[in-house]
């Protein structure tokens, strides 16, 4: 009789990677899906900018992604612990990669249109398409780190040691991958070519380990690498075309575009391109018509006389591409200057494309406050230019921080700041502003606002002297410069009575991105 036991098939045996297959496959699995959500923030900034709320919808996302791939994961290398499978998921999650941003270049077209005219729906629905574009090769890549586990664990007593190594290597690779797209590749290579080999770098390693364990299927996919060459070799276009772009780079905190009009005056854009950054002006023509123009006449809040010869020097938190400086230099000679920006990048783009070369200015690469806390130097003048909407760095607004740049001032010395607002059919939005006020008055005896025209600006200034108003017309007849005379008689007919609101900022709360989101959301819908 046959035994039935006997003569059953035994299992198929499969051939397993070695550890160092399986650490390195894991290690390339959360590296790029970490410089996948790194990259993804590049992806999105020059439609939506920067945000926490960017960069929260981001996080949030990828974070559900990952737990959908972390339990699909599991359940598929219990159904199917062959190696074949494992790099074929990693193939396909490369492969996956290259469809986001060529998918995404018409959508934030879209979205970009959508910032211009405060439209919704074309800032919503593309932001939310893009993000979807994620859905597939992180949840693929997330499922990397259980499969892995599963064919390393050989010996049901050290599983736990196993699956501790393949995480920490995992998460060292995460690591990596976190510094790698914004202080390497993005720089280097821009948004679209990082894309393209974060996706080489997941196909590669794939078709490595199919080469080893399935050549049949390797020989069927093998063809998708000249197809990624031909992508990163051939880049598209620019993602936002400007009229009279002369100059576009991704630096390590922004998509930078410098346009040049018809007349020779050049632009500075920043991210999605909403704010005008920097001006400059051809010849000798030095006032915009913009914010950068008031803080030529901030001094002269002080009580009368006090005159041009007063003013003998100026620090700019946010220096952007020089304007400002600029504007200082022309009108009171070569009084020392510090500026102060944190992107490098912006401060070479000054230098080459806004004439930001006078020798009596003084350009540090660093945050506004760290330079506050390292100088022991006071200024007649501080101009902080580092707010634009939605942009707004909450640990420059708050009580300490005005405290700091007291610090830093001269016996009357004043500091104007840069500060938005939203227009309407009514008074406008001004929440901003008066929060501002109320947090200044905290540390100054005054503070005065100037509503620029034709903007969404408005000029903040506080004196460290007790002030008034009227300050501004007594010191008139001082000012011999007819630039000066022109802004401050545009000053006094903007001058604009702003009570303190009841928020104050201070650095235990903050809440000024959610203002400005509320501002923002309210200007878009048309609500009063």
């Amino acid at each position: 009789m046959t035994n039935s036991q006997s003569s059953a098939s035994p299992p198929p045996v499969y051939r397993l990677p070695s550890t160092i297959y399986l650490h390195l496959t894991a290690f390339i699995g959360g590296l790029v899906s970490l410089a996948l959500e790194l990259a993804a923030s590049r992806l999105l900034a020059p439609a939506f900018g920067t945000t926490e709320l960017v960069w929260s919808a981001i996080i949030g996302l990828i974070l559900l992604y990952l737990s959908v791939g972390y339990a699909l994961g599991g359940r598929w290398a219990d159904r199917s612990p062959h190696p074949a499978t494992l790099y074929t998921i990693l193939t396909a999650a490369g492969l996956t990669i290259v469809v986001i941003p060529l998918l995404a270049r018409p959508l934030l077209r879209i979205a970009a249109r959508g910032m211009m005219a405060w439209s919704l729906p074309q800032i919503a629905g593309p932001f939310i398409f893009v993000l979807v574009l994620f859905v597939a090769p992180v949840t693929l890549l997330a499922c990397v780190s259980p499969f892995v586990i599963r064919l390393a664990v050989t010996d049901v007593t050290a599983s736990g040691g196993t699956a501790g190594k393949i995480y920490a290597v995992s998460t060292m690779g995460s690591f990596i991958g976190t510094f790698l797209p914004n202080l390497v590749l993005i720089p280097n290579l821009g948004t679209y070519r990082t894309f393209m080999l974060l996706a080489i770098i997941g196909v590669v390693t794939g078709l490595w380990g199919l080469w080893r364990f399935n050549r049949r299927r390797f020989w069927a996919l093998a063809w998708t690498m000249l197809l990624l060459v031909a992508l990163f070799i051939f880049k598209p276009g620019t993602l936002k075309p400007q009229a009279g772009l002369i100059h576009e780079e991704e630096s390590v905190y922004n998509f930078i575009q410098v346009v040049k009009n018809p007349d020779g005056s050049r632009y500075l854009l920043l991210n999605e391109g909403q704010g005008i950054h920097s001006v400059y002006l051809p010849g000798d023509d030095i006032l915009t018509g913009g914010p950068w123009d008031y803080y030529l006449i901030a001094p002269y809040f002080n009580a009368a006389p006090h005159p041009p010869s007063a003013v003998g020097s100026l620090l700019v938190i946010g220096l952007a591409a020089g304007t400002t400086p600029r504007q200082y230099t022309a009108v009171y000679g070569a009084l020392p200057i510090d500026g102060v920006e944190i992107d490098p990048a912006i401060i070479q783009v000054g230098r080459d494309y806004f004439a930001m070369t006078q020798p009596n200015l003084t350009a540090y690469a660093a945050d506004g406050r760290a330079f506050l806390a390292q100088t022991e130097k006071r200024y007649d003048v501080v101009a902080v230019d580092a707010y634009r909407l939605p942009y707004i760095p909450w640990h420059l607004t708050t009580v300490e921080f005005f405290t700091e740049v007291r610090a830093h001032l001269t016996e009357k010395g004043v500091v104007a700041i840069n500060v938005g607002h939203t227009p309407d059919a009514g008074d406008g939005d001004w929440r901003l502003v008066e929060a501002l006020v109320a947090t200044m008055r905290q540390v100054y005896p005054a503070v005065h606002v100037i509503e620029v025209p034709n903007s969404f600006n408005a000029i903040v200034v506080a004196t460290l002297q007790p002030t008034t108003a009227d300050n501004l017309a007594d010191n008139l007849p001082l000012l011999t410069d007819v630039r000066l005379r022109t802004v401050a008689e545009w000053a006094l007919a903007n001058l604009r009575a702003v009570a303190p609101g009841a928020l104050v900022f201070t650095d235990d709360h903050a809440p000024v991105e959610q203002l400005t989101h509320s501002l923002a959301l309210r200007y878009i819908l048309g609500v009063q």
